[in-house]
């Protein structure tokens, strides 16, 4: 019930996001693109807001998945993808490749954001799994905290000292979805693809991990490569994510948490409603975001930002977050 009710909030969405921005289309325009017109309306929706809504769809998807797997696989109810330093190695990656390299252009750097977000997750998880216990939750966060402190401070090393720089890499940095082609959206498809086939299929493992490492281990579900693959799925899926839109905040921590009082625990169902919830509030964030400020725009980073702040100090306020038992 839950899942088809998320598919066809995910639909609404997508419709909605095809027809509402700057200037609201009418609903048979909308039908009328799908139907293979170009012309008029019609060719406006099919040149800018099909790619801007495809990829806000991989985007909210990734996100969701990403913060659902990553708040299993460390069992601390604050973790984001952002908390192993993903988010982090991606912007420096954006720095080094407009600040050195001169790169313009999304479709120019969104390689190197894409490496720099893998390089750093890994980084991470290879240093939280030194020592004694291996990568155990506190470890891994301590370890993303240290590395997203110190290439924050190398990123704004990079652009400050080139203004030029810094005028081209502050656009990709607030987290937009606007500018974006059809053929980002393509590149990016594949990775997004594999990712959530690796998060459905660990989906299972992941609840023995949430048992503790010493009874998932005795399940059969060997905690150190469940916790690598987990990994895995959220570098992929929020490295491609943050090289297409920026460093979109609170989707992969909001979602989890609201989809937990439907769902439940069980990460068979929560990590693909968080992929398909995550997709309806990014969609919705980016649609207020084109109508709160006409006739300019406010990003969607910037409104995630917004709705996504007071939702966390309700939940600490309220004491719903607490530390799950190792």
């Amino acid at each position: 019930m839950t899942v088809g009710l998320l598919a066809a909030l995910v639909v609404v969405a997508l419709v909605a996001s095809l027809a509402i921005g700057t200037k609201n289309v009418a609903p048979t325009e909308v039908l009328a693109m799908l139907g293979g017109d170009r012309e008029g309306d019609a060719g406006l929706i099919w040149d800018l807001r099909v790619p801007r809504t495809l990829m806000g769809l991989l985007v909210g998807v990734s996100i969701g998945v990403a913060g659902a797997v990553a708040q299993n696989i460390t069992r601390n109810p604050l973790a984001d993808p952002g908390l192993i330093g993903i988010s982090a190695g991606a912007a420096f990656a954006v720095a080094a490749s407009v600040g050195l390299l001169g790169l313009e252009g999304t479709y120019a750097y969104v390689w190197f954001a894409f490496l720099g977000a893998a390089v750093a997750g890994a980084f991470a998880y290879v240093i939280g799994g030194t020592g004694g216990g291996g990568a155990t939750p506190a470890k891994l966060a301590l370890a993303g905290a240290a590395i997203s402190v110190l290439l924050d401070a190398a990123t704004s090393a990079l652009v400050l000292t080139d203004p030029h720089a810094l005028d081209r890499y502050r656009s990709w940095a607030v987290g937009s979805l606007t500018g974006r082609g059809n053929d980002l959206v393509w590149q990016l498809a594949p990775f997004v693809v594999a990712g959530l086939v690796l998060a459905l299929v660990i989906s299972g493992r992941l609840n023995a991990l949430a048992l503790g490492d010493d009874l998932a281990t005795t399940l059969g579900a060997k905690a150190g490569t469940t916790r690598l693959l987990g990994a895995a799925v959220v570098v992929v899926l929020t490295g491609a994510a943050v090289a297409a839109a920026g460093p979109i905040v609170f989707v992969g921590l909001v979602v989890p948490h609201v989809l937990r009082a439907f769902v439940g625990p069980d990460a068979r169902w929560l990590v693909p409603c968080s992929g398909l919830a995550g997709a309806v509030l990014l969609l919705a964030a980016d649609i207020i975001g084109r109508v709160i400020a006409r006739p300019t725009e406010v990003e969607v980073g910037v409104v995630t930002a917004f709705l996504g702040a007071p939702f966390l100090i309700y939940l600490v306020k309220s004491g719903k977050l607490r530390e799950q038992d190792s």
